[in-house]
């Protein structure tokens, strides 16, 4: 519950102000390092169970993602069970068929011989979820722009993707399946939106770059064709 506290600015403790210098090189290193080296992970992930401990730490690294007006809106749904992930599993597989289908003949072929989940090979899955209702139907900062939730659940699944890496631990996002399907399986009420389902393992190897590109599905845009200067369209000046 919130402080019902009359809030008066003059009165925060000069302490709960702290430094906000740079990182150190080697510490601003990591951090990109952790950026750049982060891959979607399909098929790489090693048998070995994720300790709870550890999960725990990754979950409280998302935990601490920013969210607009702080409404922390996310859950994190830890699926270990291997009947559970089989049923996933099968939907992955009508979400794939169904996705094909809707592809150009002429990418059909590749497209099948893509690995695009992990979800029995990696020893736990993880779905986050967005609760749009939790501080009120709108909240602070949502009035104009109602999708800031998803958008905070969203950054929260890169925290954890972020802290997985720094920790050896393979993170892969599986979109290919139908929402209703996988709301049933995890009994996730109606007013809850599902943000990710991942596939969380430990790794020893993983693609130096990303594996759809290596793989010829797709390659990065230049930086320079995404970025404008003061209005939508206008190339930054060089």
């Amino acid at each position: 519950m919130a402080d019902e506290t009359p809030f008066e600015p003059w009165r925060i403790a000069a302490d709960e102000l702290g430094p906000a210098a740079p990182f150190s090189e080697a510490d601003r290193a990591a951090v990109y390092r952790a950026i750049y080296t982060r891959r979607d992970v399909r098929n790489e992930f090693l048998p070995e169970e994720v300790p709870q401990e550890l999960l725990l730490r990754i979950l409280d690294a998302a935990h601490h993602a920013p969210s607009v007006g702080f409404m922390q809106p996310w859950n994190f749904i830890v699926i270990r069970d291997a009947a559970v992930r089989g049923e996933v599993h099968r939907a992955f597989l009508r979400g794939a068929e169904a996705e094909e289908r809707m592809l150009d003949p002429a990418r059909r072929n590749h497209y099948r011989n893509l690995k695009l989940e992990g979800i029995l090979k990696s020893p736990v899955n993880v779905c986050v979820t967005c609760d749009r209702e939790r501080h009120g139907a709108t909240g602070l900062g949502r009035t104009q722009q109602p999708n800031t939730d998803l958008l905070s659940a969203a950054c929260a699944v890169q925290n954890l993707w972020l802290a997985a890496r720094a920790e050896g631990v393979g993170v892969g996002w599986v979109s290919i399946m139908r929402e209703e399907d996988l709301r049933a399986i995890l009994g996730i009420p109606e007013e809850i939106a599902i943000v990710a389902y991942l596939c969380v393992g430990f790794v020893e190897r993983a693609y130096k770059r990303p594996e759809l590109e290596v793989k010829r599905w797709a390659s990065r845009l230049p930086l320079e064709t995404l970025v404008f200067e003061d209005r939508w369209g206008a190339q930054q000046i060089a």
